[in-house]
């Protein structure tokens, strides 16, 4: 437990007014991150914050006025990603503008390749057993050609990817990952600048249990053949082309390398997406009947939801890149369901952290009605608590993302007039942060 955190928190920033004062005033330019009187304006600087659904360059199209967006933090999962990795992305898409997402991508298919060399077997209720082992103790390798060796020589394979060490628990997904916290600037685009990374949960969690021993040396007649249910369309777009792209990256490493049993990878797309049209449903049904033995997605834990029992039922895996819900963790999934995005378990952590340090003292959380929105607001409000901050100081406010528009919750959020706001949403939130700009209690500079 992290006890004080919100009192060091406001003792500094408490300082740091007095400073001022004795100064004669304050800077107008300020710190665009930080809280506080903003130039000769009496009214305080509200702190928003938002994550992985929408702390995106995305976010920035949607306004016009410069500063709009200025200060405004969040976190989604992240790691400092090679020049390499996204030179060799941007060879796949020129046209990317984040890469949120895209090293999971990558990551997820490589866990799905390496487990069929591991079984000797394209059919997912073989390969699956082997995933979870795949990332924990044995022999280290980061590419597809040094893993395959390893496993070829009957050793056990230790896969660090692109997003990390991975490390799965028993109910495969990450044990600790590294969170982004990331800054929009003046130009309302992300500030890459001041991006910092913060690393969340245990490695310690991670499955003692040992997988089956490697079949080396086999080879199939049959191609493993990998779909996606990725969202081209739908609220999550916006995260659609890094995923995409990082899976057709995988898949090329992979066919370089000599392919999965002898035979190159078949890759099968699919749109995702969202929650509010049965596009997954229709993708899923096409891609089973495509004769896939794993699906790469869906982005939103929401649509996920929707056919992971259509999917695991049939006897094919489902690995998702972005899925964060807490309810993936215990689901029945009949073994064959994984996620390389860690739980909102451990983005809450890293969002209540970076809420703490900038001395707010009462939170405002706007989410969206899904699970991904209702569990992290859950689970960030119960790290504030358990950090010191009392539960009467903070108010949460869930709202239906397929509403015409927003005014009673923007206006609940004004008449609290917290010292801090947190988004949690997707393509919406930009609706939402434009009515707090209105009411001003938004991060418009």
């Amino acid at each position: 437990m992290r006890t004080g955190t919100f009192a060091r928190a406001t003792a500094l920033s408490g300082a740091a007014l007095l400073a001022l004062t004795a100064c004669g005033g304050s800077d107008d330019s300020g710190d665009s991150g930080g809280g506080g009187d903003s130039g000769a304006s009496s009214e305080k600087q509200v702190n928003v914050y938002g994550t992985d659904g929408n702390m995106g360059n995305a976010l920035g199209e949607d306004f016009d006025e410069e500063g709009a967006l200025a200060g405004m933090k969040g976190t989604t999962p992240l790691t400092e990603l090679s020049g390499d990795f996204t030179d060799r992305l941007l060879e796949v898409d020129p046209d990317l503008q984040d890469y949120n997402y895209s090293a999971e991508s990558y990551d997820a298919t490589m866990l799905v390749a390496l487990a069929a060399q591991s079984a000797g077997s394209t059919q997912a209720t073989a390969f699956g057993p082997y995933v979870n082992a795949l990332t924990v103790s044995g022999e280290k390798c980061s590419d597809f050609a040094a893993c395959v060796e390893i496993i070829n020589a009957g050793g056990d394979v230790d896969f660090d990817g692109f997003s990390g060490p991975l490390s799965f628990t028993d109910a495969g997904e990450p044990a600790q990952a590294s969170f982004g916290l990331l800054q929009f600037g003046e130009d309302n685009a992300l500030d890459d600048s001041k991006t910092e990374y913060q690393i969340a949960g245990d490695e310690a969690n991670a499955t003692t249990t040992a997988g089956p021993a490697p079949v080396a040396g086999a080879t199939s007649a049959t191609p493993l053949v990998i779909g996606t249910l990725l969202p081209e369309t739908g609220n999550l777009a916006f995260l659609g082309p890094p995923e995409v792209a990082a899976v057709q990256l995988a898949i090329n490493d992979i066919n370089a390398a000599g392919g999965v049993l002898g035979q190159p990878v078949t890759l099968v797309t699919g749109d995702s997406g969202d929650a509010s049209t049965d596009t997954a449903t229709q993708t899923v049904d096409r891609l089973l009947q495509s004769g896939v033995n794993a699906i790469i997605g869906a982005a939103s834990s929401g649509v996920s939801l929707t056919v992971i029992d259509t999917i695991t039922q049939a006897g094919v895996m489902q690995i998702s890149p972005a899925n964060t819900s807490d309810q993936f963790t215990n689901y029945n999934d009949q073994g064959l369901y994984f996620r390389t995005a860690p739980p909102d378990l451990l983005q809450a952590r890293a969002l209540a952290d970076l809420i703490g340090a900038d001395g707010n003292n009462t939170v405002g959380i706007l989410a969206t009605n899904d699970p991904y929105g209702t569990g992290l607001a859950e689970n960030t409000k119960a790290n504030l608590i358990a950090d010191g901050l009392p539960e009467d100081s903070i108010e949460t406010v869930i709202y239906d993302p397929q509403a015409a528009n927003y005014d009673a919750e923007v206006q609940q959020m004004t008449e609290f007039s917290p010292d801090a706001i947190v988004v949690i949403g997707f393509e919406e939130s930009s609706r939402i942060i434009q009515g707090l700009n209105t009411n001003g209690v938004g991060p418009q500079r």
